[in-house]
């Protein structure tokens, strides 16, 4: 998708929170270019144990190059910071992305993410109001939990070198997701309600785009599930379901036009 403007600007490392931590996780990344648009925040994946934000650099021009104002950050990983520290992190960039001095429309924001990213992207909609792209996002923790209780958890040891757009792209992986959700919880599975973005939806909740593979890393009923919250309480919400077992990134081609245009309309200079 990249074909990015030569007139990008990447500003890294700039601190959200404090004078940001000496380990940058409470960094962000900025990429300006010629915004006619509104911002976009775009949350990395990793399971909420790993990933950084210069993994989604690709994604964050493709963004850029699409007329958005793209902020970056890192956030605090499990199983150093546990729920709801990631969450924490990103209402804390918000924030200071609403008080920045950038030139954009600071009524204008989207919070987009993948994978994990996708789920605190989630998070943020239901807590904040604003628009949010979810890819993949991990959103039912507490049925999923539920539906495989005699699954043993297992982490998959990926390459860190590997793209973030070759992860998790095998398909259905229930021993490994399972493994993220309690690797975020300390163990604790009584913690996976609370931990569920999909039980505290309202109708202040923001619009959101959700996609998913239909036979990838993460069930494509959970898209379903929050749909189904997001329609009782009369927040507009638009699901697409992509063929084959691409996770996240993987599938980007495939909904990336959709993804555009929900963002053009709710965020871009012509929103209505």
């Amino acid at each position: 998708m990249t074909n990015q403007a030569a007139d990008i600007v990447v500003t890294s490392d700039v601190a959200y929170r404090g004078s940001g931590a000496k380990d940058g996780l409470a960094t962000l990344d900025i990429y300006s270019g010629r915004n006619d648009k509104g911002a976009v925040i775009n949350i990395h994946g990793g399971g909420w144990f790993k990933g950084d934000k210069a993994q989604d650099r690709d994604l964050c021009l493709d963004y850029c190059t699409a007329g958005y104002l793209v902020f970056a950050p890192n956030y605090r990983l499990a199983p150093g910071a546990l729920y709801p520290a990631q969450i924490e992190d990103i209402l804390a960039c918000i924030d200071w992305v609403r008080a920045s001095p950038h030139d954009f429309d600071h009524q204008r924001i989207a919070v987009c993410g993948s994978s994990a990213g996708g789920n605190l992207s989630v998070e943020a909609g239901v807590r904040t109001g604003l628009p949010i792209v979810s890819w993949s996002g991990l959103i039912d923790l507490d049925g999923f939990l539920a539906r495989t209780q005699a699954v043993v958890p297992r982490k998959n040891e990926q390459a860190p070198e590997t793209p973030s757009a070759k992860i998790d792209q095998g398909g259905p992986d229930d021993a490994f997701y399972k493994w993220c959700i309690l690797n975020l919880l300390g163990q604790d599975a009584d913690k996976a309600y609370a931990a569920t973005p999909i039980h505290r939806v309202t109708a202040s909740a923001g619009p959101m785009f959700l996609a998913n593979a239909l036979e990838e890393f993460i069930p494509a009923n959970e898209v379903h599930t929050l749909q189904t919250a997001l329609t009782a309480n009369k927040v507009p919400s638009v699901v697409k379901l992509v063929e084959g077992r691409a996770h996240a990134k993987g599938y980007q081609t495939l909904v990336w036009r959709e993804t555009l245009d929900f963002l053009d309309r709710y965020v871009g200079r012509t929103a209505r």
